[in-house]
């Protein structure tokens, strides 16, 4: 009994024992595993940072190939353009009627004619002929005629609807190429009468024609792209009022950097004289790129001279006026422009050569007086006093007699501010005066000559006048003519202190400055 008794508390000492033993084992597994879940959470942390460090990494480091993508872009605004052909093919501006085939579906496919063999009934076998069955053959045969001419005449009224809907179809299909092929003919015509007005150099077509190549122009996003063209006929001139983009195109930030202990992406800021020699550089580019599309699309040459004024729609930040100083202005003709090797020049370089006068300081809006003024040249401010009412009411200049002419000009430079008294009449009919500026620095001796001519000003009248310029020790010449000069005469005044005005110029001063509405129409000559 005794021995019994040991050995169940034997039985139950080895049984706790290994519950013990199962339930430290247990523990055991369980802190392993705690450690080891403790361990990955350390793991899958340290790598959560680690891959969050890399995308702010990578962040900057599209920021900076952004800010890099920009910069190169700006930097190559005149390469990019040079292997472009930007003349603007009217052959390519013509549509071709293209018509999809004519497509009936259903009503195409002729209806099945009835089959007289789903009609004609079994012919009675020898035995149906011996007992009456002939008879009943015939009648059962005429029914099937009968119903076989029904189907006929329900399939040849079938079928003539179906042709009748095929023609109706048809028809629609017809007008509907008819309209594309009239569309498509006054798209043609347009064109062609487009272009007939281009080759005739009318000035709207002339306008519209460069204003389509300055438009096909690829330029950033935050480029304005704005422009005003006017076209003087007279002396195949073209003037160009181009809106550059703001100080603000060049990036402010140098460089974005991520900061790993404060977890922030900060910036260095570009120096302020890097920023203004950016923009000094970019705005030559500009200048030069727009000249250079101009005299490349302008296959016809309907273009001698190309004036290009460069002004900037922005706010005066000392008054916060809206202001539009003008920061480049360029008077240059074909033959020295496209001698020039674009892809080798240094742009500001490039424009001090060809005598343009730019901003000393663009970054400030630091104005120059432009060459020419827009609105002297715009023939559209012109065109808006001519109506059938005021013909014959505007003196013709071309009618005055010299002494007439000699009174109108000195009214004009009178009016605008210059002390005309010493004046003679010339040989050639026109008008020589030495006048005088009184404005301090700029002012000074002024020699105005002035042509009424109807046909081109010779290059000749330009060294003449720069000719009695340096004899008369005045400091500044005006040319003044009823018509037009030619590129010689601008190369010629290039890069010296005279002045050409011509006969659109001349009628703008006329109202501006004096108060005259004139016209100038050879037409109304005897």
């Amino acid at each position: 009994m005794q021995r019994a008794h040991a050995r169940q508390v034997r039985a139950q000492k080895q049984a706790q024992a290994a519950a013990h033993r199962h339930h430290q084992q247990l523990r055991r597994d369980a802190e392993r595993a705690l450690k080891a879940a403790q361990r990955t959470a350390v793991a899958n942390e340290r790598e959560r940072k680690r891959l969050y460090v890399e995308a702010r990494v990578a962040e900057v480091a599209a920021d900076n190939s952004g800010l890099q993508a920009h910069l190169d872009e700006l930097d190559n605004l005149l390469a990019a353009t040079l292997d472009v052909d930007d003349h603007i093919d009217f052959r390519r501006l013509r549509k071709s009627a293209e018509h999809a085939p004519f497509k009936p579906g259903n009503l195409g496919v002729p209806l099945t004619p009835p089959d007289w063999q789903r009609f004609v009934p079994a012919p009675p076998g020898f035995l149906g002929k011996m007992f009456g069955g002939q008879a009943k053959y015939q009648q059962q045969f005429a029914a099937a005629q009968q119903a076989f001419g029904q189907a006929q005449a329900e399939h040849g009224a079938a079928e003539a609807e179906r042709q009748r809907k095929l023609a109706a179809a048809h028809q629609r299909y017809l007008q509907k190429c008819a309209k594309v092929d009239a569309e498509v003919n006054a798209h043609n015509a347009e064109i062609d009468r487009f272009a007939a007005a281009v080759a005739a150099a009318e000035p709207a077509a002339v306008v519209d024609y460069f204003g389509m190549v300055l438009g096909n122009s690829v330029y950033p996003d935050d480029f304005p792209q704005h422009y005003r063209l006017a076209y003087v006929p007279e002396s195949r001139q073209l003037v160009v009022e181009y809106h550059l983009p703001t100080l603000d195109v060049i990036p402010a930030v140098r460089e974005y950097r991520y900061v790993k202990a404060r977890d922030e992406i900060t910036t260095a800021a570009r120096p302020s004289k890097e920023i203004k020699e950016r923009y000094a550089v970019l705005v030559a580019r500009v200048t030069l790129r727009t000249v250079h599309e101009l005299f490349e699309a302008d296959r016809s040459k309907l273009v001698d001279t190309v004036v290009f004024n460069g002004i900037v729609d922005t706010t005066d930040p000392r008054t916060g006026a809206s202001v539009q100083p003008c920061l480049v202005t360029l008077r240059t003709t074909r033959e020295t422009f496209t001698a020039l090797n674009l892809r080798l020049v240094e742009p500001l370089a490039c424009l001090t050569h060809l005598n343009a006068s730019v901003s000393k300081r663009p970054a400030e809006l630091a104005p120059v007086r432009p060459v020419l003024e827009f609105d002297m040249v715009d023939k559209r401010f012109i065109d808006e006093v001519d109506v059938l009412a005021d013909l014959d009411q505007r003196p013709n200049l071309l009618r005055l007699t010299p002494s007439e002419f000699e009174s109108l000009i000195q009214n004009l430079f009178a009016k605008m501010g210059l002390d005309t008294k010493q004046t003679r009449p010339s040989r050639d009919g026109g008008v020589d005066c030495v006048a005088f500026d009184p404005r301090p620095i700029f002012g000074g001796k002024v020699v105005i000559q002035a042509k009424r001519y109807r046909n081109t000003v010779d290059v000749s009248a330009v060294r003449d006048l720069f000719g009695t310029l340096q004899n008369e020790g005045a400091s500044k010449g005006i040319l003044v003519t009823t018509s037009g000069y030619g590129p010689a005469s601008y190369e010629f005044a290039s890069g010296k202190p005279l002045e050409l005005i011509d006969g659109s110029n001349l009628l703008y001063l006329l109202g501006e400055h004096a108060g005259v509405t004139a016209r100038i129409d050879p037409s109304d000559l005897d």
